[in-house]
C-alpha cells in the first residue's frame, strides 16, 4: 500500500455516497432511509448511543466488540453529516488543517 492510498477514507466516501443515495427512499425497506426520514435529533441520538457503546468496548478491552461498535459509529455519524448537509471533504478539510497542531494548542485555539 502506498503512501498516498487511503482505503479508510475511501470506503467512508463509498459509504456516504449510498447514505445520500438513501434520502427520500423507503422507510419500509431501508433503515438508513429511515433514520434520515426521523431526522437530526433522532439520528444524534443513535450516534450517541453507538459511541458509549464503542467506549464500554474500550472499557472492557473488548477488540472485537471495538471494532464493529466503530463501524456502527462511523456509520452514524455518516448519517448525521448527511442529514446536517455536511460533506466527508469538509471534515478531511478540517483535520488537515489541524494537522501537524497540537491538540492542546488546538483545543487554546477554540476557547475552550
Amino acid at each position: 500500500m502506498t503512501e498516498n492510498t487511503r482505503p479508510g477514507a475511501e470506503a467512508l466516501e463509498r459509504l456516504f455516497a449510498v447514505i445520500e443515495d438513501r434520502k427520500g427512499g423507503d422507510v419500509s425497506r431501508s433503515y438508513t432511509a429511515r433514520l434520515l426520514a426521523d431526522g437530526a435529533d433522532r439520528i444524534a441520538q443513535k450516534l450517541g448511543e453507538e459511541a458509549i457503546e464503542a467506549v464500554i468496548a474500550g472499557v472492557n478491552r473488548d477488540r472485537a466488540a471495538v471494532i464493529t461498535e466503530s463501524a456502527d459509529l462511523l456509520y452514524h455519524l455518516l448519517v448525521l453529516w448527511a442529514a446536517t448537509g455536511v460533506a466527508p471533504g469538509e471534515v478531511w478539510a478540517e483535520l488537515a488543517r489541524r494537522e501537524g497542531r497540537s491538540g492542546l494548542d488546538e483545543k487554546r485555539g477554540r476557547g475552550g
